[in-house]
């Protein structure tokens, strides 16, 4: 199967006391590139989700889709967003939605979700580290995409009450010295990210 990507940019950043969460910097660069570069699916089936104007993330060359459900409704719009974008597209069965605020996450991601829904027979899969599942982080199979969008219609806004209706994997990954789904809400906490940085790049 060919997999594509969503990265989510689309919320309002409310507690980093507002813009594009994924432009702040840790280690001298942005928070995206440290993402992008612990992916290790084709640039060319990479969209980022962002609302408002997308000139911000021009230097990526990426395609940048809106939610196609008004009034930034979270995370499940931006999904659905990018299984719209990978139906139009054409090449791809189904995406991995990863948050674009996560700078740390495991490169055997992919195979680990694959592999823990295989193994389970679930129509879903999402990550899970320290005792918490991480609903955003999951994958998501093309034929799901009307049942999200009537969903969505309907004001459900949980991902994993959604997920939880068709039966959803969880692939989980110990917590060492750093977790890494650690991410980046608030200033404090990208403090806390680059004084982590230093062991992430040990680690891998």
């Amino acid at each position: 199967m060919s997999i594509g990507c969503v990265i989510l940019a689309g919320g309002k950043a409310t507690r980093m006391g507002g813009g594009d969460k994924p432009l702040r910097h840790l280690g001298g660069m942005p928070i995206l590139d440290h993402v992008l570069a612990r992916l290790t699916i084709p640039r060319d089936r990479i969209v980022l989700n962002a609302n408002g104007e997308s000139s911000r993330f021009a230097g990526y060359a990426l395609p940048v889709i809106a939610d196609s459900i008004a009034e930034f409704p979270g995370p499940l719009a931006g999904i659905l967003a990018g299984l719209d974008w990978a139906a139009r597209m054409g090449t791809m069965d189904e995406i991995i939605s990863i948050p674009g605020d996560c700078p740390f996450l495991p490169r055997d991601l992919l195979p680990r979700l694959l592999e823990a829904r295989q193994a389970e027979g679930a129509r879903f899969a999402c990550a899970g580290s320290g005792g918490w599942t991480h609903p955003v982080i999951g994958l998501w199979p093309l034929n799901c995409r009307e049942d999200l969008r009537q969903a969505l219609l309907a004001g459900e806004r949980k991902i994993d009450r959604f997920t939880g209706r068709f039966g959803c994997a969880t692939a989980t990954w110990p917590v060492t010295s750093f977790d890494p789904f650690f991410n980046v809400n608030t200033p404090e906490e990208l403090l806390v990210a680059e004084t982590l940085l230093p062991l992430v790049q040990t680690h891998n």
